[in-house]
């Protein structure tokens, strides 16, 4: 049985916003946990640095994402409908907490809270991109949530 298309409401030009802009807090809190391990290993305060800015694109993307994400699940019936939906979206605000806090944790000064506690909230921020990724990706790939499969099947692929 095909799967019928589940259309974004948060989108441009029938392209999905959540989506598109979820990379980028992704990316940020991936590499936070590389430079947070950097700085404890090699204690230079260029990478405390880089772990504050990069808290602060995790941050700021992600809220950005979840407004999108939060638009499709609470005014889209089909996407409220799945319990994965509700998953990825409470296991979201989770994750973007932790990493709010992680970045309070470095506000007023970006060295002195990255050992233990900052680096900590990173991994679990991690733990959580992990999770909240997975349930992000059965919406796509198992309910077709902002995919159009009925045109992604038919088109003419050259080899």
């Amino acid at each position: 049985m095909p799967i019928a298309k589940i259309e974004s409401r948060a989108a441009v030009l029938g392209h999905p916003l959540h989506p598109a802009l979820i990379h980028f807090p992704i990316a940020a809190l991936i590499m936070l946990v590389a430079s947070d391990v950097a700085f404890v290993v090699t204690n230079d305060v260029f990478w405390a640095r880089a772990s504050y800015w990069l808290a602060c694109v995790g941050v700021g993307f992600g809220i950005l994402s979840g407004v999108a994400g939060s638009i499709d699940l609470f005014t889209v019936r089909r996407i409220r409908k799945l319990v994965t939906a509700w998953a990825h979206g409470v296991l979201a605000v989770m994750m973007l907490s932790l990493a709010a806090f992680n970045l309070l944790l470095r506000w007023e000064d970006a060295v002195v809270n990255i050992w233990p506690w900052g680096i900590y909230m990173s991994f679990l921020t991690l733990g959580l991109i992990k999770i909240t990724g997975f349930l992000g990706a059965q919406l796509v790939y198992e309910y077709g949530v902002g995919v159009d499969v009925k045109e992604a099947t038919q088109r003419d692929v050259r080899p």
